[in-house]
């Protein structure tokens, strides 16, 4: 029951979609209708600007912060580790939204935090610094969820399954922007793209 529970809260919880919400009440369009047609931060970026952005990624965050916390409280942390990887398939594949969703990154994000601070935080630094360095955000999105697997898979093993999910996930996400970079053509975030 509490298994059950736990994936049907934690998804629905990833359905919430400001990207689509902001798109609609503050431009009446579908962002997934603009743009790359992903319905996440990035591509708010590019097609609605920085503050509509700024906000996405933040609500986009507090969903995995929210997921991981209330199911945590009441079931514990390997149910937490569960609500953490069912929250950004909710965001992903969106029931509401006929699953056409966005990457995860920013949902990843906020429940690695509170998950595991300390390899969350490093693992951030360095998708930061990445992005900082090669001005793609693809890039530095994949290189900190796979620098928080690694981080766990070296340091703490207990986190390991979930962490290779989260990581897994990800890429698959990613895999156009990776074919893309693989041909040289994903383009700078102060270049307009279609990523």
């Amino acid at each position: 029951m509490e298994l059950t529970l736990t994936i049907i809260v934690a998804y629905l919880i990833g359905n919430l979609s400001p990207s689509y919400l902001l798109g609609k009440i503050a431009k009446n369009i579908d962002i997934r209708e603009h743009g790359s047609g992903n319905a996440g931060a990035t591509n708010v970026l590019r097609v609605m600007g920085k503050k509509f952005a700024a906000l996405t990624f933040i609500v986009d965050a507090l969903k995995g912060v929210l997921a991981v916390v209330v199911v945590r409280h009441f079931f514990g942390e390997d149910y937490a580790m569960v609500a953490g990887i069912f929250v950004v398939v909710g965001h992903n594949w969106p029931i509401i939204l006929k699953f056409k969703g966005g990457k995860g990154v920013a949902t990843s994000i906020g429940l690695i935090l509170v998950i595991h601070p300390f390899y969350g935080l490093m693992a951030m630094l360095i998708g930061v610094l990445t992005l900082l360095k090669s001005k793609i955000v693809s890039l530095g999105s994949m290189v900190g969820m796979v620098s928080f697997a690694v981080l766990v898979l070296i340091f703490s093993r207990d986190y390991a399954f979930f962490a290779i999910v989260l990581a897994t996930m990800g890429i698959y996400r990613h895999k156009e922007n990776i074919r893309r970079l693989r041909r040289g053509e994903e383009k700078t975030i102060s270049k307009k793209k279609d990523a």
